[in-house]
């Protein structure tokens, strides 16, 4: 399984990395094909929890909220989260007795949860965007790497064995300071970003980070699996390879935006 892993970054980085330098369209159209693939997997993973559910209308509200984000920025994405709201509410009410509010409450929360991928795109928008979506990644892909092997060397303390019983807090340990050096390297490759931030945006990635991969492990251990998909050899599905970044891109744009106002 390492070797496909292997193999199967060593084909998806570079496409990936190449759409973050060019930016624009490119890493617009990446980031909504990443989402689409996200919340289909969701989409099949909420069938196997017995609650009928509607890519189609989770697709559109995706759409809606990424193509309001692409015009509006963060702005633009507030006002979209309205229309869809009402969509998925109207989908409720239209599908019942099919769709149960059960349903439709999913369909919200799987919405707006994939959604905020977007935030990736956005960081990208922000002054020296590519610096710092690479500080992004290298802090998530570090944190990975280094939890993988602190938790396989060190690690004997349960994280939340309830959710993932083979995480640990050894590992967590590992993580947050592979996040940390992670978005470090990325400064001594490109020292014009400022310490602090990167330094504040790898710590920031490497517990949101956690979060986010322990909340889609709690959604497959409610439907019974235990990867979301198998597009990506020795991987799983795509929401398992970015759902750190799920709750990791926000809390970084913010953070971001937040500093540069001071």
């Amino acid at each position: 399984m390492l070797y496909l892993r292997v193999l199967s970054a060593a084909v998806g980085v570079p496409v990936l990395l190449a759409a973050v330098w060019r930016g624009g369209w490119l890493l617009f159209t990446v980031t909504v094909l990443i989402m689409l693939f996200s919340i289909y997997e969701l989409n099949r993973l909420f069938m196997k929890m017995e609650c009928k559910s509607s890519f189609l209308i989770m697709a559109a509200g995706i759409l809606t909220l990424a193509g309001s984000a692409l015009l509006g920025g963060p702005g633009g994405y507030g006002l979209a989260v309205v229309p869809v709201v009402l969509l998925i509410l109207a989908g409720g009410v239209t599908g019942y007795p099919g769709v149960t509010p059960a349903g439709t409450a999913l369909r919200l929360t799987g919405t707006f949860y994939v959604s905020l991928l977007v935030y990736f795109y956005l960081i990208r928008t922000l002054d020296g965007g590519q610096l710092w979506i690479l500080a992004l990644l290298a802090a998530i892909w570090g944190g990975d790497t280094l939890a993988y092997f602190t938790g396989k060397m060190v690690g004997k303390r349960k994280l939340a064995p309830g959710i993932s019983p083979g995480k640990t807090v050894e590992g967590a340990v590992g993580g947050l300071a592979g996040s940390v050096l992670g978005a470090y390297l990325v400064f001594l490759l490109f020292p014009s970003l400022p310490l602090p931030q990167v330094l504040a945006a790898g710590l920031l990635a490497g517990v949101f980070g956690i979060l986010g991969d322990l909340f889609e492990s709690s959604l497959k251990r409610q439907g019974g699996i235990k990867d979301s998909g198998a597009v990506i050899p020795g991987h799983g599905g795509v929401l398992d390879r970015f759902d750190s970044m799920i709750f990791a891109a926000p809390v970084v744009y913010y953070m971001l935006t937040l500093w540069a106002s001071r």
